[in-house]
């Protein structure tokens, strides 16, 4: 299986025309010749210690007047489609304590995933702070699921 290695995303991606000088932004890979989309598909769907990790979240933000939904779209979508192209799809939204995008790249034979957030207030980067530690764990186990997804669909490989 591929190893998940820790590099910024390409250059190339739509997603840095968003970034300014004190924006957290991460950038995981693996090798893979699966579209984003494809990979958006495997990664995305969250394994049930995530999904619960999820719903606490939910549980504890809903009060503080924080998005919540888990629809693709809709008004308080939390992960809407932002751009699809061939070789790139950034979903996200916008919130009042932080704005974040993730974005799921096609290059030179890998996946990339990376994740932009920008803190609108003291709010967002203490609600950044906390939830990092998770945030890590679960990017890292999406990029392996990645990476078995693409061994499943490309034997061989």
């Amino acid at each position: 299986m591929a190893q998940v290695q820790h590099i910024p995303l390409p250059s190339t991606s739509r997603l840095w025309a968003k970034v300014q000088s004190d924006d957290f932004i991460d950038g995981y890979a693996v090798k893979s010749a699966l579209s984003p989309r494809e990979a958006a598909n495997i990664g995305l769907t969250m394994p049930g210690w995530a999904d619960a990790l999820l719903n606490l979240r939910n549980r504890i933000v809903k009060p503080l007047g924080l998005k919540t939904e888990t629809a693709e779209n809709g008004e308080g979508a939390i992960f809407p489609v932002e751009y699809e192209g061939q070789d790139e799809l950034i979903i996200g939204t916008d919130d009042s304590h932080l704005n974040f995008r993730i974005c799921i790249r096609q290059d030179a034979g890998r996946i990339h995933m990376a994740t932009w957030v920008h803190r609108n207030n003291a709010l967002g980067r203490a609600y950044l702070m906390v939830i990092k530690p998770f945030h890590v764990l679960i990017v890292r186990d999406a990029m392996r699921r990645i990476a078995r997804g693409n061994a499943r669909a490309n034997p061989g490989t």
